[in-house]
């Protein structure tokens, strides 16, 4: 039986989570969602159940509002290094769900780490 691509992406996003979870160490979880128009990025405190700070496509002031392509991906990636900065948040593990280490999740994880998130 062939699986669908929603089965095939719902498993591959629990496996990478639990690998991520056994290593966390208390450590907050950067957890990345790309959509088809939009990419967002949150830090969450899995302890808690509390979103610590994000960033997303969709807000006005960083100028990249409904776009999804590499460029809009660094910008909202330095812009959660800066606001990570603010809360305190210097460690994290970067939870890419269910998608490939590839092009705008890996621009937005590289942009992160040059602006100083530590994962």
């Amino acid at each position: 039986m062939a699986n669908s691509k929603k089965v095939l992406f719902q498993k591959r996003r629990l496996r990478v989570r639990n690998k991520l979870r056994r290593t966390a160490n208390g450590r907050p979880r950067l957890s990345v969602h790309r959509s088809n128009k939009n990419i967002s990025v949150q830090l969450i405190d899995d302890v808690n159940g509390v979103t610590l700070a994000s960033a997303s496509s969709m807000e006005k002031d960083l100028g990249v509002v409904g776009k999804n392509n590499v460029e809009a991906a660094a910008k909202i990636g330095s812009a959660i290094a800066e606001r990570a900065k603010a809360a305190g948040i210097e460690d994290c593990y970067f939870d890419r769900g269910g998608f490939l280490f590839h092009g705008k999740v890996k621009a937005l994880a590289d942009a992160a780490r040059e602006g100083g998130l530590k994962f």
